[in-house]
């Protein structure tokens, strides 16, 4: 036998310790190389053989229509037939990539964080699957994936993917994703606040073949049935997502039989190394300059806490850099925690919806911008951290990015959308589950979501209750069709809060109230999950205010419907009017954060909760007078509230405006501004601290130590770049430990005595 202490390997060797080490990996975990990585792969030698074949700017653009129209037929096909309520209201998206797996061209309506998302589990199957033996891939293929690790926002969220081949060579591939809900983890409706390890949040599908010979794999199919709440949603939409797909394959095999194989190959990446090129040109127009800006988490959803979203936007000749290093570490047994490709995927969001929207929706307009993040934090986590409620780091995420990029905006000669206020981020909604009153058992969660208010712009108001920050022409649903299906009622649904505001020169756009209670059914239940209950969650621009505080509400020991129709008079239609007058006798009112995990209700027991409002624009003392009394008439604000903010002076019973007191008013309020500040200087000696407060528990950098992370506490920290477990109490536990030491206290726990 060959001495190989003192010889080299040689070549012959080392190929076959590389093969048996391929042929025994023991798992195919996610790959750093594909979820790091956001850009588009080299070109090909076939995609050069078809550009200098098709590169006709006609030929190109017409087929990128045929192809952007197939898109949104196969998208129109998910949302008219989809079973779960994330189809109907449009939290779908569906796409055409390369043959290496780069999404090309998107849909225009939809969910555009896909966009930067599930080109990482096409990759994944090219590298692992096309030539292993007992997968492959091959024509009448599809797969099925929905593990976010592997790339996707969270596990509620399901993706089709199916291979185009032409003269058995692989061409390119079509794709669709919907926000399926239920998914069999831990709580109803897929997304978990309670998980603690990746194991509480249901189905975890690496990429893998559901589809043969275009038809589902029935054996897989009734896997994953018995692994759901809802086994008929789970088929249905399975085949809603493979006939969509097989529509924009049949739009792709239109484009073949016209026009060749070779101008789709090159649509497909022209398509995107001009979306590319064009994006760097874009931003070799800002200024050079840095920004910086955070938001702030007020909670895990289990507990409250102050979490800290760092942001800095740095833009160098045709660079722009994401740098959002210092935010919170992750938290290793809560589920608010993100991948970084989710994070990268709602930052391209804002440029697709909000900066450039005329850019065809594809991975392309995000791939050059770079995101700078450190390892295991709360927008960067390990593989071994939750990440159900991933929506809690990445919508804040995108706040702060987009309110940094505004600044930017804000000082560019040339502009390709109105200067933009921050959107709501947050998902108000009420997430449900247990047995309908058809005796079905179900889990998924309400539209209203899709309500955020908007920002306000640099000429006008923001809209109310618009669009979510991550899809456009999505719906908020219509909740009577939804009663059909469901045990409970919206008893007030989209009625706007009054003085849930974010003022400003121009204010941001409204959200509405919404008030729940089951009704036929004993095992039915309720979850929320959001953040902004403590701190708001946006900030204002230019002097525009943030939002405010929106809790979640409770009337306990009551039963409305029995108000409704013995006392109708008592029942009230806003929670200001409920939760101030407290018109129901004997009942228990409460107010709670909105991190509230699920809990069962009992008939006619009231759940109340707003959605928010985006944020305001500029001074509010240069706000028009006529719009706030305009405010003021349609139910937005309190006359109270509109007076002392916006120095207005009207008569209470007319609403006539006092122009000239008001201008007085204003002018006092401006002397009162100087009077109350303070030089800079003396200023930052009282504000800046060495530490956070100890009272305090603080997640994040402090001040500019982007290398220090603090843990919860003054006193207990990591260094950025050295990953330590960041473990949180249950609620439970704090709990007893309080009571323990009241007893203590009181002299009972611990006296051997009693």
């Amino acid at each position: 036998m060959k001495d190989m202490s003192t010889t080299a390997p040689s070549l012959e060797e080392m190929n076959l310790i590389k093969k048996f080490l391929d042929d025994t990996t023991l798992f195919l975990g996610p790959d750093p190389e594909i979820m790091q990585n956001h850009d588009l792969m080299p070109r090909t030698e076939d995609e050069n053989a078809a550009i200098a074949k098709v590169s006709d700017t006609h030929i190109v653009a017409k087929i990128r229509d045929r192809l952007q129209s197939g898109c949104d037929e196969g998208f129109e096909m998910v949302e008219q037939m989809g079973a779960a309520p994330g189809a109907k209201w449009g939290d779908v998206i569906t796409g055409v990539y390369s043959a290496s797996g780069d999404l090309a061209i998107a849909s225009a309506g939809g969910v555009l964080i896909f966009s930067a998302l599930v080109h990482h589990p096409i990759k994944f199957i090219i590298k692992n699957w096309m030539n292993d033996p007992t997968v492959g891939v091959k024509e009448g293929d599809g797969f099925i994936h929905n593990d976010s690790r592997y790339g996707n926002v969270h596990n509620t969220d399901q993706s089709m993917i199916l291979p185009i081949f032409h003269d058995g060579k692989l061409l390119c591939w079509v794709a669709s994703t919907v926000h399926e809900g239920e998914n069999g983890a831990i709580e109803p409706g897929g997304m978990p606040s309670m998980a603690e390890s990746p194991s509480d949040e249901g189905l975890k599908m690496s990429p893998f073949k559901v589809v043969e010979n275009y038809q589902i794999k029935r054996d897989i199919l009734t896997f994953l049935q018995n692994s759901v709440r809802e086994p008929k949603l789970q088929y249905e939409d399975m085949k809603v997502k493979l006939f969509a797909c097989l529509r924009i394959k049949q739009r792709i095999e239109e484009t073949l039989n016209s026009d060749g194989p070779e101008a789709l190959v090159s649509t497909l990446r022209l398509t995107m190394e001009d979306v590319r090129a064009e994006v760097k040109r874009r931003i070799s127009e800002w200024p050079d300059m840095t920004v910086r800006s955070y938001i702030i988490q007020d909670s895990t959803l289990r507990e409250n806490c102050v979490v800290k979203i760092n942001c800095k936007l740095t833009k160098t000749g045709d660079r722009l850099i994401f740098d959002f290093r210092g935010s919170s570490p992750e938290f290793t047994n809560r589920a608010t925690n993100t991948i970084v490709a989710g994070l990268k995927g709602m930052l391209a969001q804002v440029f697709l919806c909000y900066v450039w929207p005329d850019l065809p929706r594809g991975q392309a307009a995000f791939a050059p911008i770079e995101v700078i993040t450190d390892p295991h934090s709360i927008v960067n986590c390990s593989y071994d951290a939750p990440n159900s409620q991933s929506l809690m780091s990445i919508f804040t995420g995108f706040t702060a990015g987009q309110h940094a990029v505004a600044k930017f905006l804000y000082s560019c000669p040339e502009k390709f959308t109105k200067v933009h206020a921050p959107t709501f981020n947050m998902i108000n909604t009420f997430i449900w589950g247990g047995v309908s009153q058809h005796g079905e058992t179900l889990g998924n969660l309400c539209a209203d979501l899709n309500g955020m208010g908007a920002g306000a712009t640099s000429d006008r108001d923001g809209e109310h209750a618009l669009a979510p920050i991550f899809a456009t022409m999505a719906d908020i649903g219509e909740q009577e069709l939804n009663e059909e299906e469901v045990p409970f009622l919206q008893l007030v649904s989209k009625k706007m809060t009054r003085d849930a505001i974010a003022p400003g020169k121009f204010r941001g756009g409204q959200g509405y109230s919404m008030m729940v209670a089951t009704k036929d059914s004993e095992q039915w239940g309720f979850m929320t999950t959001a953040e902004g209950a403590k701190i708001p969650p946006l900030q204002g621009l230019f002097g525009g205010y943030a939002c405010g505080t929106y809790p979640l509400c409770k009337v306990k020991d009551v039963d409305v419907y029995d108000v409704l129709m013995n006392q109708p008079e008592k029942f009230r239609h806003s929670i200001e009017e409920i939760m101030n007058e407290q018109p129901f006798d004997n009942a228990k009112y409460s107010t709670h954060h909105m991190g509230m995990g699920f809990e069962i209700s009992k008939r006619g027991e009231l759940f109340m909760i707003s959605q928010g409002a985006g944020a305001g624009y500029g001074d509010l003392l240069e706000r028009d007078p006529v719009n706030v009394v305009k405010d003021i008439e349609e139910g937005l604000m309190s006359a109270e509230v509109a007076a002392r903010l916006y120095k207005v002076v009207f008569d209470p019973e007319t609403l006539a405006i006092d122009f000239e007191a008001t201008e007085q008013a204003r002018a006092e309020e401006r002397k009162a501004r100087i009077a109350r500040s303070v030089p800079y200087a003396e200023f930052i000696k009282d504000w800046n601290q060495p530490k956070p407060p100890a009272h305090l528990p603080y997640f994040g950098c402090w001040g500019d130590d982007i290398d220090t992370l603090y843990m919860g506490a003054p006193d207990i920290t990591r260094r950025a770049d050295e990953p330590r477990p960041n473990y949180m109490m249950h609620p439970k536990d704090v709990r007893i430990a309080e009571l323990e030491a009241r007893l203590t206290a009181a002299g009972v726990a611990g006296d051997e005595k009693q």
